[in-house]
């Protein structure tokens, strides 16, 4: 066997993986950890790590997560884990008792189940995880570990703050709460590197300990809270001034002062090299929330790009797609593909794409009815949804992706080599008069068929318009003047602080007629060159701050009602 190969479950005692979910990242997670999290039939987990792990396991796995009674409250790892069983949709089910995690991984783990217990970090520094091991040992239940990225080593990479160098230090790892005196006083004789897991009021404390154990108080000190996600935020100071240092930039006294950090102190995380090194604080839209008025379908791949730019993307539908009122003609036009009606067929929109599909899907069609047709896609996306179909397209704009662009590179009708003259175009309830007019001229008939109707679509929940309207959001991408006459009207005008990155003229236009003042415009119409041009926005803001020594802050972070210089 493998090593990558799931053991079977036992008939009677099942199977338990201890996995280490990392410091926060979901990407941190290994191959191994997402093989593991498919194949689960229960899934243990504290809330810090739950959204983390879940997205991975299969539909309707049971899920168990700590109770969000009062001990949840406390700083993690300072009680033993109390968890309740919920399902999968993590709706507690009844009123359960609450109980230790030992007993409910035997619990889930009788009657053959997979069992998947994931813990934060990695399970190898985790307080109760050999606890939980033994337990399966004196029950027979077998179990393996999948280790994971430890947040004492993953945060300081994600910080910028190198643990080890040419020279070679040693580097001492300490849990702050329960370093005992002599551990206090073997890392404070030596010179090495010191990662300390600790809470940010107790910060201070740590640095104290060092201090009095013998390292000088001008000892270089990063703290980082949050590490490894978006909100991660990270100070460089001294053991001397770290408490002034978090005072000053207002970060204690705190009702949240008990969120854990990880602390890095020695000569090699001086604040200057941290500067060079920093390359997850430094991404363009670092932390920005950016509101993307489209369907999770059509902003997969724009969210992905946001990401990778540090932001957190919110995906708001503005628009709902529904079939059309008389569905008569689209039926005649999918049979008539099957019976060599068309020459080609276009499609300008993923959702034509999905219309036509799920058409062929009602008659037990499949990518096999294109045979001899020739297709047009306008647009990456129409044709990568082709693609996932099963169809190649004929024919994508070389230029411009538009019906103006696919215009441009149409064929005009040659009764020579075309031995059809008809076109197929399924399209929105929305008028196509242009590319419809443009094939005619070209010498081709249109069926111009209505595939789908786009409404408006319902307003977002009551905590989402309130960010729209009260600058919650730093940003908003919009990409049609529909996105924006739409999301004002479910959602409201985003507040005067939010960007406002507009895909090209006639979106701004529709942007500044609705009173928003446009920041950002792509220098081509292409949702990817949005992103872009939004992540560019970003670096030239933060240059700017950071030339006039200001501190490098979100547009969601500025005093409300406070004005904007346009940015070009």
């Amino acid at each position: 066997m493998s090593p990558t190969t799931l053991p079977a479950a036992g008939p009677e005692h099942g199977h338990v993986t201890f996995l280490g979910a990392g410091p926060g990242d979901p990407g941190l997670l290994t191959l191994r950890a997402v093989e593991a999290l498919a194949n689960a039939d229960v899934l243990v987990a504290e809330h810090e790590v739950l959204d983390v792990v879940r997205a991975h396991a299969r539909p309707g796995v049971a899920v168990v997560h700590p109770d969000p009674g009062p001990s949840s409250d406390s700083f993690p790892g300072t009680g033993t884990p109390q968890l309740t069983v919920v399902d999968g949709a993590s709706t507690t089910v009844g009123l359960p008792a609450v109980r230790d995690a030992a007993h409910l991984v035997m619990e889930a783990a009788r009657g053959g189940r997979r069992v998947v217990r994931a813990v934060s970090g990695d399970p190898g520094l985790d307080t109760y995880a050999a606890e939980e091991m033994l337990a399966c040992v004196a029950a027979g239940v077998p179990f393996e570990v999948v280790p994971g990225v430890a947040a004492a080593v993953g945060v300081p990479a994600y910080a910028g703050v190198p643990l080890r160098d040419a020279q070679g230090a040693d580097v001492r790892f300490v849990d702050a709460r329960t370093a005992s005196d002599r551990c206090w006083t073997e890392v404070g004789a030596s010179d090495g590197t010191v990662v300390v897991s600790t809470s940010l009021d107790s910060v201070a404390s740590a640095a104290g300990e060092l201090v009095a154990a013998g390292r000088k108080p001008d000892t270089p000190m990063t703290v980082t809270v949050a590490g490894t996600t978006t909100r991660q935020r990270t100070w460089s100071a001294t053991l001397g001034t770290i408490a002034q240092t978090l005072k000053q930039a207002k970060v204690l006294p705190s009702p949240e002062g008990g969120r854990p950090v990880i602390a890095v102190v020695g000569e090699r995380s001086a604040a200057a090299q941290r500067d060079q090194l920093s390359w997850f604080e430094s991404k363009p839209l670092f932390g920005w929330k950016v509101l993307v008025p489209r369907t999770k379908e059509q902003a997969a791949s724009l969210s992905d790009q946001l990401r990778s730019y540090g932001a957190v993307p919110h995906e708001v539908p503005t628009i709902a797609v529904e079939p059309p009122r008389t569905p008569q003609q689209m039926e005649r036009a999918v049979k008539g593909l099957v019976t060599g009606r068309y020459e080609w067929i276009a499609f300008t929109s993923v959702n034509a794409v999905k219309a036509v599909s799920e058409k062929f899907e009602e008659y037990g069609l499949d990518a096999r009815a294109f045979a001899g047709i020739k297709v047009a896609a306008v647009g990456e996306q129409t044709a990568q949804a082709l693609i996932a179909f099963g169809v190649k397209p004929d024919l994508v704009p070389s230029g411009e992706q538009s019906a103006a662009g696919l215009l441009e590179d149409w064929p005009p009708y040659d009764p020579v080599f075309d031995p059809i003259d008809r076109v197929f175009l399924p399209r929105a309830d929305i008028a196509t008069e242009t590319l419809v007019a443009g094939l005619i001229e070209l010498g081709w008939e249109v069926d111009d068929v209505t595939a789908y109707r786009t409404v408006r679509a319902s307003p977002p929940p009551a905590d989402t318009r309130e960010a729209i309207k009260g600058g919650g959001f730093d940003a908003v991408l919009f990409t049609s003047s529909s996105t924006v006459r739409n999301l004002v009207g479910i959602a409201g005008k985003p507040h005067n602080v939010t960007v406002i990155a507009c895909i090209g003229p006639a979106t701004a236009k529709t942007a500044e007629e609705h009173g928003l003042r446009v920041d950002v415009m792509a220098p081509e119409p292409s949702v990817h060159k949005l992103a872009e041009a939004l992540a560019n926005f970003g670096l030239r803001r933060r240059a700017a701050a950071e030339e006039a020594g200001d501190p490098v802050t979100r547009p969601s972070e500025r005093r409300p009602g406070a004005r904007r210089r346009r940015t070009t």
